[in-house]
This record gives structure tokens, sequence and C-alpha cells, in this order.
């Protein structure tokens, strides 16, 4: 008898291990398992120095569910819009998200990084991005941290997910994705680079893994899509069509309204994650503009469902419910943009796309000045014994004028051009060209 009853406690003991093992199989995860979730607010998970050169303290919301008896939970780190200007860790839609996603039995992190893009312009722009991904590896190592140390928060660090929306999902895939120094220099010289910190920065947490799981990507985009290589982290996106702060397929972030930089959105990386084998789940918006789910609750639900089964897939829950990617009206010809198949391995040497704002292949410029300019630049020739073709384009593509001189340099007027950003290309007759980025006032 006494042998039975220490089988039968040694069976429950097992049962009991293994549902805390594989705890979606109870639901959790699929469905609101929890009624209630607590707040933590503003934790403080490192500093670092702003874009106007003062110290931020860097702070965290943590949404946690009520009464939660697990030991390591999968953790969303989540990162707010407001185009590296504005918006913080308590914008609405982080809100609903952290709380929907506690109630699943996820730990939900909003955070706040450092604002500010200055210059108002195309460097000035991943300066704020590498500022905010620096602040949100910090906030990836306070976890790795506090495994290995206090366990507060109980976290399975190898169930670590991050995301955003709008810049704050730009940022957390330049976290994911933007892994080589060579990348980056590419907008900004190495001494830049190492000022800002590094690729890594001195936000907090030094010396602990930034490892993650996978990435939400909530109508954001990145620089290159080639930066997704084989065997890089899986990755969700939603995205609208008519998006006009960051395009749905490749185009100029406009931030205000004001065309910055152009980046490759969650189509072009859809198709190139498809290339190299990487699980991304793509949901279409058709006819929608920029983060729709931020304004209805409709879309919000949606948002949320298809998150979810994202969430779930990569944390073998196979059993839970799935939600269809699409209506099949909707799939038509989703995915037959081809033009990103070709050069769809890129190295730090062959950055292949690029745009026009960044082409510089030989140096046939030698400066421009002033720029941005009121009135009239000054273009120098790097060899002033050819023939050069100076064309000025907008930010469409179309050429708005075009001249060829044989002198040593050039003045180029405003006249009736609107104030804005252009590209001036200047190309000699051995064929070399560059293309450089310039602002009438």
């Amino acid at each position: 008898m006494r042998k039975i009853y220490l089988l039968s406690l040694t069976l429950l003991a097992s049962a009991g291990w293994m549902s805390a093992q594989s705890p979606c199989a109870t639901g959790r995860y699929a469905a609101d398992t929890f009624t209630a979730y607590t707040t933590s607010s503003n934790i403080v998970f490192g500093s670092n120095t702003t874009a106007s050169g003062t110290t931020q303290s860097l702070t965290m919301d943590v949404y946690q569910p009520t009464g939660d008896l697990e030991t390591a939970r999968p953790l969303i780190i989540w990162a707010h819009g407001g185009s590296f200007i504005g918006g913080s860790k308590t914008d609405a839609d982080m809100v609903a998200l952290s709380q929907k996603f506690a109630k699943k039995g996820f730990v939900c992190v909003s955070i706040n990084y450092r604002l500010g893009l200055t210059p108002f312009d195309s460097t000035g722009a991943v300066k704020a991005v590498l500022r905010a991904v620096q602040d949100m590896k910090a906030s990836i190592r306070f976890f790795y941290k506090d495994r290995l140390t206090t366990n507060t928060y109980k976290i399975d660090t190898n169930s670590i997910f991050i995301g955003g929306s709008s810049a704050g999902a730009i940022t957390a895939l330049h976290t994911a994705y933007l892994n080589k120094s060579c990348e980056v220099n590419y907008y900004v010289n190495p001494s830049t680079l190492t000022t800002l910190g590094g690729m890594e920065g001195y936000s907090g947490n030094q010396c602990y893994s930034a490892k993650i799981k996978g990435v939400i990507n909530l109508c954001g985009a990145l620089g290159k899509y080639g930066w997704i290589e084989p065997g890089d982290v899986p990755f969700v996106s939603m995205h609208g069509t008519i998006d006009g702060t960051v395009k749905y397929n490749r185009g100029l972030a406009a931030p205000l309204g004001q065309p910055l930089i152009v980046l490759d959105g969650s189509r072009m990386l859809k198709e190139h994650a498809n290339a190299i084998g990487i699980n991304n789940p793509f949901y279409t918006w058709y006819g929608k503009d920029h983060v729709p789910f931020n304004s209805s609750t409709l879309y919000m639900d949606s948002t949320v469902k298809f998150i979810r089964d994202f969430l779930v897939s990569n944390l073998t829950c196979g059993d839970a419910p799935l939600l269809p990617q699409n209506a099949t009206a909707q799939t038509a010809n989703l995915y037959s943009y081809t033009t990103c198949t070709a050069n769809v391995v890129m190295t730090c040497a062959s950055p292949g796309f690029v745009s026009i704002s960044e082409l510089s292949t030989n140096a046939v410029i030698s400066s421009v000045y002033p720029n941005p300019s009121d009135n009239e630049m000054t273009i120098e020739f790097s060899n002033s014994n050819t023939t050069h073709r100076i064309e000025l384009v907008d930010i469409t593509g179309k050429t708005i004028s075009s001249d060829v001189t044989e002198n040593t340099s050039y003045r180029i007027k405003k006249n009736n051009l609107s104030a804005g950003l252009y590209f001036l290309k200047v190309s000699d007759k051995s064929g070399a060209s560059t293309t450089q980025k310039v602002i009438f006032k």
C-alpha cells in the first residue's frame, strides 16, 4: 500500500512538473487565462546621453499577470512610435498591447528610449535609430541580468521578443538585424559611431546578453532588407498599403510629413525573408494608412490575434487555435513583387539596393556649399579637367534641371523651387557619378 501511495505521489509530481514545463497545454498564451494584470511603473533600466547632450534616465513600465505562479515566463519588450521625436511608454497602443498580452500570460514591458532627431535629415535619423537601438538592447540585457541575479521578474531568457509601432518597430527591427558596424558606417563615419557608443551602446547592463527570440513589426521598416540574413530570428509584420509615414514597400520615411531617408518597408522584408528561409508571417491592411490599430478597436483586436499566433507558434504551443494570415481575397498577388530578388545576399562591402540620397559611387563632387542653402549652392568638382553634367532631382525622381559645364565649379540656384529635400547628381565624361542630398530652405 505504501508503495502504491508513493507511486501516486510520484505520478502527481511528474504531472505537475509536466504542467509547469508546458503551460500552453492549458491554453496559456493563446487565450486570456488571467483576468487581471499588475503594473510596475518607472522601473529604471539604464541611462545615457541624449541628442542635446543631457543625461536621461531610461525607464520602463512592467505588466505582469496577477497571481501568476510560473517561474520562467516569456517576455515582450515594446517600443512606442512618434518618429523618434515624441511619444512615450504610456502611449495608448503600448498600454493596450501590454495589458492584453499580460492577460495571456506574457510579461510585457513598455520602454522609454532617447528621443531627438538632430539634425533633421538622414544623418540625424540614423543617429536617432542608433540611440533607440542601444536603449532597447539595454532593456533586454536588464532581464538577462535580473535572471542571473535577483530573478525578480522570472523571465525565460530563451523567450524574449521585441517589438513596437512605427518608430518603435523600426527600433526593434534594427535591434535584431543591424549587427555589423560597417553597415552603420555606410551612413555615418566610424568616428561618429564611436562617439555614439558603438553598436551596443552604454545605456546600461553591459556584458549581459541581448539575444532575442523574435520581432514584432507593426508598420516599421529596415534600412536595408539584406541586413536580414539566413539563420536570423523570425519576425511578424503588419502594414497598411497606403502608409504615408513608413512606406509599405521601399520609400522615403516621412516623419511629420517631411521625407528624410529611404527605408525598406514590410513588403520588402517579407520578400527577402521568404527568399532566405526566415519565418515571417505578414498581414496586409489593404487601403489603410499608418498604424490603423491605434484608433480602431476592430483593428487592435485583429492585431493582437495575429501577433498572438506568431508568438504561440514560436513557443511551440502547437495546440493553440491559429488565425489565418489574411482572407483569400487579400492574399491575391500579395507576394508578386520580385524586384528585391536581385542581390538578396548583402554584405557590408556590397550594400545592394540603396537610396538616391545615399549613392556615392565615385567622388566626382569635391564639395557642395552652403548646404542647406537659402538661395544658391556652389558645386566644386574633384577633377577640373573634364566636362560635368549636373542634374537636380526631386524626391519623386523627377529631374528639375539639367546642365553641362567645363568649369571647375558650378552654381545651382533655388529660383522658384519649393523649400525641401532634393538630390544632386553629377557625372563626368568617364561615366563616374556622385549623388548627394541637398536642401533648399
